[in-house]
C-alpha cells in the first residue's frame, strides 16, 4: 500500500500547527510518517489495500516529534526490553517495551518520543474509515475512537500482531487472505478493547447456505486468476467480510485462510505421491514464490520437508 505524505497547512505567525489545525487529508500516512521519523525502511511489509499495513521494522535509538498521522497506529514488542519515554503536552510517561504489550497512537494525536536503544517493533496502520467499517458491520455500538496506550498489557492484540511477521508463507493467495482476515480481526479486537466505551457486538449465528458455500469453495478451488481476496469471496455470498469470515467457520470449522491452506497441502501431498514433479516445479504450480518458501510451509504443517514427506508416502 503506498501513500504519499500530503502537505501541512502554513503555521500562523510563526506558531506550529497543532493536530486540530490539520485536517484528516492533509496529516501524512503512518507509513509516510514513521519512515521519516525512524529513518529506516521497514524490514517487512504485508498490506491489505485501503484497509490497513502492518509493518516489522528495526531502528536505532530514536529522538523525534511523531507528527498527526491520518492512520490509527498500534505497535507490538516482539523481542527485548527497551526503555523509552513518550511526552505529549504535560504528561510524560516512562515505560518498557515487553512481550505482550501493546502501544496506540489514535488517528490525529502527536508525542514526543525517547527511545535510547536500538528496538525491534512491528506496527499495524488502520485507517479510520476500516475500523468504522468493522463496527458497522459486527454491529457493535461502539464510537470506534481508540484510546492513546502505553506499553499496555493486553496479550491477545500482541500476539495477533506478532502473528503477521510469522505467518506468511510466500504463497500471494494464501497470504493475501491471512492479511485481509488478519486485519478485520485486529479492528475487532481494537474495538472491544481498546475504545472508550463499552463496547458489545451482535451475536453472529448460522453458517453459509449449501449453495453460498458451495460457490465460495469453487472459488477457493480454482487454479485459475481468480480473485480470492476476503472482499470478492464475501461480495459473492452476500454477505460482509465480517460476517462472511464467522459464517464459513460456522460451516466448514476453519476459516477461509486455513481452508484454503489445508487445500493446497492436499494438493501438494498428492502430486508429491503421485506424479514425478519436482518440488520446484509443484512449488510453481502452486503458486508459491520459491521452493524455499513452498519448503518451509509444507514444513510447518507436516514436520517434514517435501523431499522427506514424498520418499516415506511412496
Amino acid at each position: 500500500m503506498s501513500k504519499s505524505v500530503g502537505n501541512f497547512s502554513p503555521s500562523r505567525a510563526g506558531i506550529a500547527p497543532t493536530s486540530c489545525d490539520l485536517l484528516t487529508d492533509e496529516r501524512p500516512h503512518a507509513d509516510a510518517e514513521m519512515t521519516r521519523v525512524l529513518k529506516t525502511s521497514p524490514l517487512r511489509t504485508a498490506a491489505d489495500p485501503t484497509n490497513g499495513m502492518i509493518t516489522f521494522w528495526r531502528h536505532e535509538p530514536l529522538h523525534d516529534v511523531v507528527k498527526p498521522m491520518a492512520d490509527h497506529v498500534v505497535m507490538a514488542f516482539p523481542a527485548e526490553p527497551v526503555q523509552f519515554q513518550r511526552r505529549d503536552g504535560k504528561v510524560i510517561v516512562n515505560a518498557m517495551t515487553r512481550p505482550g504489550t501493546v502501544t496506540v497512537i489514535p488517528a490525529g494525536s502527536s508525542s514526543r518520543w525517547d527511545i535510547h536503544q536500538p528496538l525491534s517493533v512491528v506496527q499495524l496502520y488502520l485507517p479510520q474509515a476500516t475500523l468504522g467499517r468493522v463496527a458497522q458491520e459486527a454491529g457493535t455500538n461502539s464510537a470506534s475512537e481508540l484510546l492513546e496506550r502505553t506499553a499496555h498489557p493486553d496479550p491477545v492484540t500482541s500476539r495477533l500482531l506478532l502473528s503477521a511477521a510469522d505467518t506468511l508463507e510466500g504463497s500471494a493467495a494464501i497470504d493475501a487472505l491471512f492479511r485481509h482476515q488478519l486485519m478485520d480481526l485486529l479492528a475487532t479486537r481494537l474495538l472491544a478493547a481498546h475504545c472508550g466505551l463499552p463496547t458489545t457486538f451482535r451475536p453472529v449465528t448460522g453458517g453459509l447456505g449449501p449453495k453460498v458455500l458451495a460457490r465460495a469453495i469453487e472459488r477457493l478451488r480454482a487454479d485459475s486468476d481468480a480473485d480470492l481476496s476476503l472482499t470478492a469471496l464475501a461480495s459473492d455470498a452476500g454477505l460482509s467480510r465480517f460476517h462472511f469470515c464467522r459464517a464459513f467457520k460456522e460451516s466448514t470449522g476453519l476459516s477461509p485462510h486455513a481452508w484454503l491452506r489445508q487445500h493446497r497441502l492436499e494438493q501438494a501431498m498428492n502430486m508429491l505421491r503421485n506424479t514425478d514433479m519436482s518440488v520446484v516445479a509443484i512449488a510453481v504450480e502452486l503458486g508459491y514464490s520459491s521452493q524455499a518458501a513452498f519448503a518451509a510451509a509444507f514444513k510447518k504443517l507436516t514436520g517434514e520437508t517435501p523431499s522427506d514427506w514424498r520418499r516415506r508416502a511412496r
